[in-house]
Parts: structure tokens; sequence; C-alpha cells
């Protein structure tokens, strides 16, 4: 006994710490599944209209820079066909054969025209070989 006169005394609970099994509630699952699904469907698109989007903006690039390219290599041919014309100008072959070469413009007594000589047409009858 206590001095005022009052018990002490100890109450003991007893816990013990077995585990505790819940039941797996079937609705919730299928729910929690169809809701997994639902959201895979949609990452699923989503992702597949992105790839599409990007692929789209990646061909419209590279459309673009053929463009650029296609432009430069005409300009390019452009320019070295006008660099054929001047080069192979008569007036440009004659100065530099003239200047280089030491070649001579030839006189009226030493030029000689060739004349074309057009061929004679087959006689009427004629026989062309055959086997």
């Amino acid at each position: 006994m206590d001095k005022a006169g009052t018990f002490e005394y100890e109450i003991r609970k007893d816990f013990r710490n077995n585990p505790i099994v819940r039941e797996v509630d079937e609705r919730r699952l299928r729910d929690l599944w169809t809701s997994l699904g639902i959201g895979v469907a949609l990452v699923t698109v989503l992702l597949f209209s992105a790839w599409q989007h990007f692929e789209l903006l990646r061909h419209g690039y590279k459309l673009e820079q053929m463009q650029r390219d296609r432009a430069a290599e005409n300009d390019i041919n452009r320019h070295l066909r006008l660099e054929m014309e001047t080069l192979g100008a008569p007036q440009r072959i004659e100065k530099l054969a003239i200047e280089r070469l030491g070649m001579v413009s030839p006189g009226d007594a030493e030029a000689v025209v060739l004349e074309r000589v057009a061929p004679t047409e087959a006689p009427a009858r004629s026989v062309i070989a055959s086997r």
C-alpha cells in the first residue's frame, strides 16, 4: 500500500503482433487493372502522336535542307555552264592560239575550203545482201 492509501497496480494487456490479412477486393483490383490499361493505352496513343509529329518536323527540316542544297547546286551548275560558254568562245580560243601557241591566221591563198559532198543515192533497184 501506498502512503495515500491507494493501491497501485499494474494492468498488463497482452498485445499480439499477428499479421493482419486483408481479403483481396476483386472489384477494386479489377478497377485498378482497368485504369492501368486505359492509362497505358492513352500514353501509347500520346507517344505515337508525338512520334508522328516529330517525324513530320524532321522530314520538313530535311526537305528545307535539300531545297537549299538543290538551289546551291543549281547556282554552281549555272556558273559552270557560263564558264564553259566563256571558255569555248571562238574569239577566246583564237586569242589563246595566237598568244600562247604562236599560231597565225591563214591568208586567202593558204586557206583551203573543203566542200561537203552529199552521198549519192542508191539506184532504184539495188540488191541488198541478205542472210
